[in-house]
């Protein structure tokens, strides 16, 4: 049995070479890593001995040889195959170790240079690992070290690999391929190539995108029952997000729950202070903050109990024993905290059907937790994808326009600052008053803006919530002062809103005449 080991990243590569050398494996290997097992004491030929050929132009090719590539794509049950073989003296490869140049690393590094990109993307790597998939049958590719050690087990345990084995890392290194040829394309079609240029521009969104995602479970049915279903995730997942989730307990996430889950998470993320999103239908129904965990559901809660009811809870603070046994009381889908302490698990653990899931918060606080990192936002459209930047954007008090003669207190920002937060993950149109760290009243996904306003005013009158001196947040302006009075009719002191109105002094003037505080924020938050 022979082994061609040729990898850029070495990580693991000496214990596996030795664990097959101990196996009787005869060893093959290139440049770089010939050198390091050779230093290490193992018997090693080097690919240029049994090619005839020296590595060339810079290392540029090495393997793309006759002698390589017969030896991995023999057919060992076809008998003209083996004859072909013999006759050219070509020896079978039965095993062929390759990761790849590191493409994906190198762009990634500010400052890379096109030359560097280019230099970095691998021709016989992918070569070699093609060859080795295709004739899987004969033939085991590792493509990552993460299978180093299953496959040593496997060979110890009975001298050779299973076809169900073979067939795993054969479909594992044609994913490989397909990430790797993705983002060349993906860099490659988004470079704007002036050759002056040493680094050159890049466009955010590449000629021909090439998504690359990881399946990580079917799903029992889609939106509807009628509808199928899976769930996947980035190949390079951002942290702190939902597919980093670890389920403690529960039943199996339906879609719904997956997208409620994403829904609330997003919008529990956002705050510095301990919070609770109770999310119901991918709306927030219940946002708060509070002292704790504990308080912070107690008021989000409070603002729709009816909506409440079958949710899905997040809180961006460890969930404890007290507030695990006021959850408990409700009916709930999905509960989501950044960790629980052994009390809270106790509690639900009576509850086996309720979801338990913990993430862990993205490093470097809600503001921060993106930065540097390629998000994106993408819908499907017919035959066709939108895609844009996430909607990331993070509203300071400096940005904010005082607009009326009333000025706002200091109460007052801070409730408008904790509105607009919410609106932000409330479906369009969205209309949200608040008030001492809490949500009052939520109207959502309307196609009227006044519509919006008079549903989150009957939720309030529902959950027998005064809206007297509420601050009120709209994900986009007002074109007229309609919507502004039915919000100051039902109570609210002060309005928060982008502006970029053609009737933006009509609104202006109606809020002097009412005698309430707006401010314009000069960002829109539509979400459809």
């Amino acid at each position: 049995m022979r082994a061609l080991l040729s990898v850029s990243d070495k990580t693991g590569i000496v214990d596996l070479a030795r664990s097959l050398h101990a196996l009787g494996v005869q060893l093959l290997s290139t440049g770089g890593t010939a050198k390091l097992l050779a230093e290490q004491g193992l018997p090693v030929t080097e690919v240029a001995e049994v090619t005839g050929f020296p590595e060339m132009l810079d290392g540029r090719v090495k393997t793309l040889h006759p002698k390589v590539h017969g030896g991995l794509l023999a057919r060992r049950d076809l008998p003209e195959h083996m004859a072909a073989l013999k006759e050219h003296g070509i020896a079978t490869i039965d095993i062929l170790v390759v990761n790849l140049y590191p493409f994906e690393a190198t762009v990634a590094k500010p400052g890379c240079t096109l030359a560097d990109a280019i230099e970095n993307i691998d021709i016989g790597g992918p070569a070699m690992v093609r060859s080795a998939a295709k004739n899987w049958r004969d033939v085991a590719v590792l493509t990552d070290a993460s299978q180093y050690a299953a496959v040593i087990d496997e060979l110890k345990a009975g001298g050779t690999l299973s076809l169900k084995t073979r067939f795993a890392l054969s479909v594992a290194a044609f994913n490989r391929i397909s990430q790797y040829d993705g983002a060349i394309s993906d860099y490659l079609s988004a470079i704007e190539f002036d050759e002056a240029a040493e680094v050159p521009t890049r466009s955010a969104y590449p000629g021909q995108s090439n998504g690359r995602f990881i399946k990580l479970q079917d799903l029992r049915y889609g939106e509807n029952p009628h509808q199928t279903a899976a769930f996947y995730r980035d190949l390079y997942p951002a942290p702190g997000s939902l597919v980093t989730a670890k389920q403690l307990q529960g039943k199996e996430l339906s879609y719904n729950n997956i997208a409620d889950a994403d829904a609330a998470w997003e919008c529990v993320k956002s705050f510095d202070a301990p919070a609770c999103v109770i999310v119901k239908h991918a709306n927030p129904c219940g946002v708060a903050v509070g002292e704790g965990p504990l308080q912070a559901y107690q008021k989000a809660f409070q603002t729709d109990p009816t909506s409440a009811f079958g949710g899905i809870i997040a809180l961006n603070r460890p969930l404890d024993g007290a507030a695990a046994e006021a959850i408990s009381k409700q009916f709930v889908e999905v509960l989501m905290a950044p960790g629980y302490t052994p009390e809270a698990l106790a509690v639900f653990k009576a509850k086996a059907n309720v979801r338990v899931l913990q993430i862990d918060l993205p490093p470097g606080g809600p503001t921060a937790w993106d930065k540097g990192l390629n998000l994106s936002d993408v819908k499907r459209v017919g035959s066709g994808l939108l895609i844009q930047s996430a909607d990331n954007h993070v509203l300071q008090r400096e940005d904010l326009k005082v607009v009326t003669k009333l000025q706002p207190t200091a109460q007052q920002l801070d409730d408008l600052m904790f509105a607009w937060k919410v609106a932000k993950f409330v479906k369009s149109n969205a209309i949200v008053f608040c008030k001492d760290g809490m949500t009052m009243g939520v109207g959502a996904g309307q196609m009227s803006r006044l519509d919006s306003a008079r549903i989150a005013s009957i939720k309030a009158e529902h959950a027998k919530l005064s809206l007297q001196g509420t601050a009120v947040a709209s994900d986009a302006f007002f074109p007229f002062r309609d919507g502004l009075d039915v919000v100051v009719d039902a109570g609210a002191s002060c309005v928060i809103q982008p502006g970029g109105s053609m009737r933006d002094q009509e609104v202006i003037d109606a809020a002097n005449e009412r005698g309430v505080v707006m401010v314009f924020s000069g960002v829109r938050h539509f979400r459809h």
